[in-house]
């Protein structure tokens, strides 16, 4: 099935920056200014996943990701310093689910009823390892981190609505948000240094140490940061 034509939809990105800024904790905004400025990158990113060693292997089997990441059980029988069980341990501590990020994806999701079942499964797949990236990256769930990662997601897929809004991010870190312009810097700078993770095999690396992972993927570590945290937090699922 070819892929569908995905227009740039400025006035509804313009809307939900607006509502993001009012309350940085309303993740539903993000995904509206994400699908609004994507244009064409998911499918690039897409074209890309079939040429990667392990997106035809993932498509084949139809996997979804999501319910490894639900299945706690699972996780928590993990050896500790696995990226599983450390990824257990990140969204207990953050109050998080897997399930946090579908809620507010599909709260402005689009009608997906014409979508490629394999593109749906790849946009699903790349969602729902938002907050593996967390793990892997370093970076926390706080608004330095958040902010920080999405410049790091930015150069690895190249979304328009997802750059916009590290933009903005950038524009607005004054005074005691100062500091977030570094980790933004920085995001990206690490970015460019590793593999592309949209691609990464996780159900296996959930197996792995951590630190395994890192090497593998071409994740550099990153120094201790104080971040800066948003009255509604950890409430942002």
């Amino acid at each position: 099935m070819p892929p569908r034509r995905n227009p740039i939809l400025f006035r509804e990105a313009w809307d939900a920056i607006r509502a993001l800024i009012r309350d940085p904790d309303d993740t539903s905004q993000v995904f509206r200014i994400i699908r609004a400025l994507s244009g064409n990158s998911q499918e690039r990113s897409f074209q890309r996943f079939l040429r990667s060693e392990h997106g035809p292997t993932i498509l084949a089997e139809e996997r979804v990701l999501l319910d490894t990441l639900s299945n706690r059980t699972y996780l928590e029988s993990l050896p500790e310093g696995t990226l599983g069980r450390v990824y257990a341990d990140f969204t207990a501590r953050e109050e998080i689910t897997a399930d946090g990020l579908v809620e507010a994806s599909e709260s402005v999701e689009r009608n997906l009823d014409d979508l490629d079942p394999r593109r749906e499964l790849f946009g699903q797949r790349l969602r729902d390892s938002h907050d593996l990236w967390h793990v892997v990256t370093g970076y926390g769930r706080d608004l330095f981190g958040e902010a920080a990662l999405l410049s790091f997601t930015y150069r690895q897929i190249r979304n328009r609505g997802i750059g916009f809004i590290v933009a903005v991010a950038y524009l607005k870190a004054r005074g005691p948000m100062a500091g977030e312009r570094v980790l933004i810097r920085d995001g990206y700078r690490r970015a460019g240094q590793a593999e592309w993770l949209p691609g990464a095999d996780w159900e296996a690396l959930l197996e792995l140490p951590l630190e395994d992972v890192r090497r593998r993927l071409g994740v550099v570590p990153i120094e201790h940061y104080e971040g800066f945290r948003s009255e509604g937090a950890p409430a942002l699922a």
